[in-house]
């Protein structure tokens, strides 16, 4: 192992060993560390987030090429490590309170973002494969952590299964590309592919297999069947982690892959991409009308948000916008998850044991009965609706506008008419939270409040400071370009 290789790994060596550490600590000093866990595990990410943030190989490529160390990577690894921290945070009181605190959801937690991590930095098709198995038999586990419950026992086989017949499209895909190239290197791929001597045919199934089992991971749609069931049925601090992390990850993924490696691609995959993201945006939007447990309807709002990132990977195709593609991808990632976690916070907020308190019905009176945690919400909405002054308008401006530079102007369309027809379940909560009588209550966790209020501060501030956000998206891309 060269230097480089080390620093490369670094913050995957630190994460991967503080989990470990934490989870001998837990299973030999349970009643000691109990407390501390949660304490020690943010630290961790915390630690983690600052060498990222560091990167002092940035740009440099490690392990004979299969690990890249670039801003892309970086920028990802800070959202993932930041990600942990608040998901940590949202989860401190909720598994406390619902009688489900056991010491190894933390490491397991910890585990997962390290194979979001590696997902970033991966520039071969065997680590891409290594990551996502990597960061997703930890959430396997999670999901049916609350145990027994029936609810989150069915999330956790039904996303263990369907799983891993994604992994297995993964895997036959990767196999088909080695077969059509001879290397499972993105860089060796390229180069197959410039010197002629790539089977392109065989590298087209290939590709779209890998692209099958990654739609599974982002919930594109006809790839998103799991996604309700899951969400609904797993702990609720686990599904708002899983809905940016698992997300982040499989784009992560999916960028580097075709803009980096598959380009030359584009001609083939371009329409597909197009036809995955218009059925996303419009088939999460429709079903989520329909939804009457908000844990559902955030979920079909989440498939929904990855056919709007979907928009921008459409025209990677197009030299002159790509890079822009991959920034606008980037910057919405992180609107999205400043205000998903925000109005998931709301929603663990008033949940209650046995799942109540997860109706649409149970908010009205909010605006009331509690002013500040309504208005929280509010902001969340309507940063998902892509109303200003939100980070998520920004996310939007930015999108339309790479996609209205590549040319796919229908496309463009089609997610502002979605956009509005997602305004009638989002406006739904503020209708219950502000035109209906009722008496919710809420739990007495300070922290997940405190998440809520600096979260819906943040989706209006971060709106203001969206132009130097974007420029560090942008910085970010150079490198695998």
């Amino acid at each position: 192992m060269t230097t480089i290789d080390f620093y490369a790994i670094l913050p995957l060596i630190i994460l991967v060993a503080w989990a470990s550490a934490l989870l001998l600590l837990d299973l030999f000093f349970t009643r000691k560390i109990e407390g501390l866990t949660p304490i020690l595990a943010a630290l961790g990410l915390l630690i983690t987030l600052v060498i990222s943030a560091l990167n002092p190989v940035a740009g440099s490529t490690a392990f004979n090429g299969m690990i890249e160390a670039d801003g892309f990577s970086s920028y990802l690894q800070i959202l993932f490590a930041g990600s942990g921290i608040v998901g940590i945070a949202l989860a401190y009181g909720y598994l406390k309170r619902m009688g489900i605190n056991r010491g190894e959801y933390y490491p397991l937690l910890l585990y997962s973002i390290s194979g979001m991590i590696l997902m970033a930095q991966a520039a071969d098709l065997i680590v891409v494969f290594l990551a996502l198995e990597l960061l997703s038999i930890p959430l396997y586990i999670l999901a049916g952590i609350a145990r027994p419950n029936p609810a989150s026992e069915e999330a956790a086989l039904k996303y263990f299964l369907l799983g891993a017949f994604a992994g297995g499209f993964v895997v036959y895909g990767v196999a088909l590309s080695f077969g059509a190239t001879g290397t499972t290197s993105l860089s060796g791929i390229v180069a197959a592919v410039d010197s002629g001597l790539a089977n392109m045919p065989l590298l087209l199934i290939g590709a779209g297999l890998i692209l099958i089992g990654l739609g599974f991971k982002v919930a594109l749609v006809p790839f998103h069947m799991w996604t309700p069931d899951v969400y609904h049925g797993a702990p609720t601090p686990l599904t708002a982690f899983m809905a940016v992390g698992a997300k982040a990850a499989g784009f992560a993924a999916l960028l580097r892959i075709f803009l980096a490696a598959l380009p030359v691609l584009a001609g083939n995959f371009v329409p597909v991409f197009w036809i995955l993201s218009a059925l996303t945006m419009f088939a999460g939007n429709l079903i989520a009308i329909v939804q009457d447990n908000i844990k559902r309807m955030l979920a079909y709002s989440s498939i929904a948000h990855a056919g709007y990132i979907m928009m921008a990977v459409v025209a990677f195709g197009q030299e002159f916008v790509s890079k822009d593609a991959v920034a606008s991808s980037l910057f919405y990632l992180l609107a999205y998850a400043v205000t998903n976690f925000g109005a998931w916070s709301v929603v663990i907020a008033l949940e209650r044991a046995e799942g109540k308190g997860l109706q649409l019905e149970d908010y009205y009176g909010l605006g009331k009965k509690y002013p500040v945690l309504a208005a929280a919400m509010l902001v969340f909405m309507l940063s998902f609706i892509g109303v200003p002054p939100t980070i998520g308008f920004m996310g939007k401006f930015y999108l339309f506008r790479t996609v209205l530079e590549g040319g796919y102007t229908w496309l463009a369309v089609i997610g502002v008419l979605t956009s509005i027809l997602s305004a009638y379940y989002y406006l739904r909560v503020v209708v219950n939270m502000y035109m209906r009588e009722g008496d919710p209550e809420i739990a007495p966790d300070r922290l997940v409040q405190l998440v809520s209020i600096v979260g819906a501060l943040a989706v209006v501030l971060l709106s203001v400071f969206a132009t130097p956000l974007f420029r560090w998206a942008s910085r970010a891309v150079l490198n695998i370009f």
